[in-house]
């Protein structure tokens, strides 16, 4: 059960800061995904660290804007796999035992992102430009969790994809990043396909979240605002 003063800190936060929250946090998963994964590409830098600390930093700003008891616990499961992952990667990875727990401590936070963000910015109300930010982060959101969908299947599986791998070294692999965008947007290269039944599975329910949000996002948004005026 959620203490009762930490029920009341959400709820002032839901009504004095959490359109600002939605907003901030959308550039800390645009970091996590466009900067903190190609740095962790060229191997110069060991940025799995700071790419975690970004994560739980996603995590206690979701726990502010929800006052839901399963986001909660879901962060807080998280939170101790992300650090399971770091002490098992001091010990040198345990044949890839630290990248399934990342992709799944991931998992959670993508998981809660969706949910969390998706209840604000649907919920009704006026359409402001808070708003629209957050609708873009639940965008990027559903990238993020097929990241850890990819992730999870090629260790599962391994070969999975030809054209990359899961790899121990990297943060977040800039090339499940790369593939998971590519598919939200249906954008399709080719230099990344997938080969197994799952992965496939998961490629096609991707893409057709990439199609079918922004035209029911810009529905939606639109009749809130008729709604509102009236």
């Amino acid at each position: 059960m959620i203490p009762k003063s930490l029920t009341i800190f959400m709820e002032l936060a839901n009504d004095s800061w959490r359109d600002r929250i939605l907003t901030g946090l959308t550039p800390l998963i645009v970091l996590d995904l466009f900067v903190v994964a190609p740095l962790g590409a060229t191997h110069e830098v060991n940025v799995r660290p700071f790419g975690i600390a970004l994560v739980v930093l996603l995590a206690v700003g979701l726990l502010v804007v929800s006052s839901s008891l399963v986001p909660v616990v879901a962060i807080v499961a998280a939170m101790g796999v992300f650090v399971s992952t770091l002490i098992l990667h001091a010990r040198g990875g345990h044949d890839g035992l630290d990248i399934c727990l990342e992709a799944m401590g991931r998992l959670l936070v993508g998981a809660v992102v969706i949910w969390v963000v998706a209840r604000a910015v649907f919920a009704a109300g006026r359409v402001t430009y808070h708003r629209v930010i957050g609708a873009v982060q639940l965008y990027l959101g559903i990238g993020f969790l097929f990241v850890a969908f990819f992730s999870l299947a090629d260790m599962l599986f391994p070969g999975s994809f030809t054209g990359m791998s899961a790899v121990d070294d990297l943060t977040l692999p800039s090339d499940f990043v790369y593939f998971s965008f590519t598919i939200l947007t249906t954008v399709g290269f080719g230099d990344i396909v997938p080969v197994h039944p799952l992965a496939r599975s998961l490629c096609n329910v991707e893409a057709i979240l990439g199609q079918l949000y922004p035209a029911t996002l810009l529905a939606y948004l639109v009749s809130l605002e008729v709604a509102s005026r009236r």
